[in-house]
């Protein structure tokens, strides 16, 4: 038999989900983070889920990993001390940046300036110069770059970017040859290969983000990777990267700014899994946890993918699932500003410690969890006993919100917040759907983490999503899409031709070749060509204009150069209601290349006769637009393929909850999915 093992790490829980490939039979398990280490949390769960399948370690073929290493450095500012290399005039690129001031009208009053990653006392200026055409118009001075170098001292990692070196790297390679001999040891991240595009912040600040979390990605990396081969794993890691795909650990450690949202990217992967199980190919992805909530949109069972990726402050040029973040979550606290006296429900959060008052660990602040408490849609005893819920901690904090509204009863509070923290994931949900010219009722929601089938149902309604897709397992599906993607490269160039001088050949011979270069790097990850998929994009643009759409190039044999033309108009119809009749003006061209996706079969449930009987455990009264009904309790391990579990109800399992609200109704898909539509959908 052959196991994979999909592990994600988040800021309270490292979730572990073994897959046997050949029935899709899982195991899963959730232990705590270790901040210090995450190497640790993340063995203690691979041998405790291991023990669950009463397999070895050495029985895995391989670990898949979602890992927040790069974004924490990032978040907590625990980076490396990075020394950049400029061209002569540009030492302050990092500092003039692009002049952006959030906050609307005077905001740069009240903003504070985030520090760039590498210190202006850090950077050093070469004399050279390369034209955007790939030209020299000044030779590099080997000595002059040796004096430059020698003034860093002190500095962790090198990053190097000169002035349209994505045009020729010839001097930035040289650079990084003079740095191996007077910065023996220090990791180097060039811009011609981190980011060859055109832009030089854009490409500096992802250059310097590369060299600022590479040293403890590195470590990071071969620590695990060196327990793992201890404990007797004979697979190889790999690490997932933000656009979904897997990458080898090593070359993880080459370019990790494109492991910067590796958490995220594997919820989605696992919601396209899921959804392709159902049979259904377009989806809104909805995973909330604790502290915020990450929407995505799907086409076609393909994500979204965007040229940015955001962390914190930082905002660097790589190629990322397009994820929405909302400080929304389970942990969102209520308060009642004394100005105002107006209900609000976040951002801050009550963690995991103390956490929410019905954890009994001393948390006192009303938090979304304690509402869902209140109204019953949390039963008091949880995942077969393991878990009790302190309600009347719940009640009395919820119950201090009501009474700084003037309400009757903790429970008219508690249906504000819910309701409250339900119109901001909606926010979110609008932003990647209406907001990008989508329809979301053209659009399945499937909702997973630890809360998001709490409050699945509800944002259905908002949306008009049916079936709102309720996966098996879903707090630790963010596990399941780490073991069930595929390895993935990247190449990209700046070509910036009109199309009027440009020809159909001119433009698949460029394609080809960035897929050749891509293709390779995938065979140098154990990816044999034959086994290899390539697909193809291209930044375009109306002559004149500032920034450009990426469009799919869907086929390199027909007239490309018109297909592409008349894709990017209806594009850009679709998102500004506008065309010009400028010239098109093809600025960046990129191919990717994926391996073949692991072949893991679904789990498929015994069939059932409709009643879900059999899996009730008990009733419990839940608070509904104003009234309290009665809802029963199902323990989801005993639902049946078929199974039918109309609400008001409550479903039941180890990592998550699921509500399901009157005149709606749960049918049990083949799969394990729960799949909620209203009753007359139905």
């Amino acid at each position: 038999m052959s196991y994979r093992l999909g592990v994600d790490v988040g800021g309270t829980f490292t979730d572990v989900l073994l897959v046997e490939e050949a029935t899709g039979t899982t195991w899963r398990a959730k232990t705590s983070s270790t901040p210090a280490d995450q190497s640790v949390g993340v063995l203690t769960g691979i041998g405790k889920v291991c023990a669950q399948a009463g397999i070895a370690l050495s029985d895995v073929a391989q670990v898949l990993h979602g890992t927040t290493v790069a974004t924490n450095a990032i978040l907590e500012g625990k980076g490396a001390t990075v020394g950049l290399v400029t061209t002569k005039g540009f030492r302050q690129v990092l500092q003039i940046a692009r002049s952006f001031v959030p906050g609307g009208l005077a905001g740069w009053i009240i903003w504070p300036k985030p520090e760039p990653l590498a210190a202006l006392e850090n950077t050093v200026e070469v004399d050279e110069r390369i034209a955007s055409d790939g030209s020299v118009v000044r030779k590099l001075d080997d000595a002059d770059v040796r004096a430059q170098l020698e003034r860093l001292t002190g500095i962790d990692a090198l990053a190097v970017s000169l002035i349209n070196s994505f045009a020729d790297p010839a001097h930035e390679r040289r650079i990084a040859e003079i740095a191996a001999e007077v910065l023996p040891g220090v990791p180097v991240s060039l811009s011609s290969d981190v980011l060859p595009e055109l832009r030089e912040y854009e490409r500096t600040v992802t250059t310097v983000a590369n060299g600022y979390v590479q040293p403890q990605v590195k470590r990071y990396t071969e620590t695990l990777a060196g327990k793992l081969a201890e404990g007797g794993v004979r697979g190889e890691l790999a690490i997932l990267r933000s656009d979904g795909g897997l990458s080898s650990a090593e070359a993880a450690i080459g370019a990790p700014v494109t492991m910067l949202l590796s958490g995220p990217a594997g919820g989605v992967t696992g919601a396209v899994w899921t959804a392709e199980q159902c049979g259904v190919t377009d989806l809104i992805t909805f995973d909330m946890g604790g502290t915020s909530t990450d929407v995505a949109l799907v086409q076609g069972l393909t994500p979204r993918i965007g040229r940015e990726t955001q962390v914190g402050d930082l905002t660097v040029r790589a190629s990322s699932v397009d994820v929405r973040t909302v400080g929304a979550g389970g942990g969102s606290i209520a308060h009642v500003p004394e100005l105002t006296k107006a209900l609000r429900v976040g951002p801050q959060s009550a963690g995991a410690d103390p956490g929410p008052a019905a954890y009994g660990k001393g948390g006192i602040a009303p938090t979304v969890t304690d509402a869902n408490v209140v109204l019953g849609y949390l039963p008091p005893t949880l995942a077969g006993g393991e878990i009790t819920l302190d309600v009347g901690a719940a009640r009395a904090a919820v119950g201090a919100v009501a009474e700084a509204m003037g309400l009757p009863t903790p429970e008219a509070a508690a249906a504000g917040i819910v309701d409250i923290v339900n119109e901001n994931m909606l926010g979110g949900l609008r932003l990647v759907s209406v907001q990008q010219g989508f329809d979301p009722r053209d659009f399945a929601l499937v909702a997973f983490g630890g809360a998001g089938p709490l409050h699945a149902n509800a944002l259905g309604k908002l949306t008009g999503a049916w079936p709102v897709i309720v996966p098996p397992s879903p707090g630790v599906l963010c596990a399941l899409g780490d073991a069930t993607t595929s390895a993935r490269s990247e190449s990209a160039r700046t070509v910036l031709r009109r199309f009027a001088d440009l020809t159909p050949q001119d433009l698949v011979a460029i394609l080809r070749e960035l897929g050749a270069e891509a293709g390779e790097r995938l065979a140098a990850q154990g990816v044999p060509e034959a086994e290899q998929t390539t697909a193809y994009q291209v930044d375009v643009r109306y002559h004149g204009q500032g920034f450009e759409i990426p469009v799919e190039v869907t086929d390199l044999d027909r007239d490309a150069l018109g297909a592409l033309a008349a894709a990017f108009d209806a594009e850009h119809e679709r998102l500004f209601s506008f065309l010009l009749t400028t010239d098109h003006e093809l600025v960046n061209a990129r191919a990717t290349v994926t391996g073949p996706r692991p072949q893991v079969a679904a789990t498929r449930l015994p069939d059932g006769d409709g009643d879900p009987a059999g899996a009730l455990v008990d009733t419990h009264p839940i608070h509904v637009s104003g009234a309290w009904v009665d809802a029963r309790i199902y323990d989801r391990t005993k639902l049946r393929a078929g199974d039918v579990v109309a609400g008001p109800a409550i479903v039941t399992e180890m990592d998550s909850t699921t509500l399901v609200l009157p005149g709606h109704a749960a049918t049990v898909h083949p799969s394990g999915s729960l799949l909620i539509r209203p009753e007359e959908a139905r």
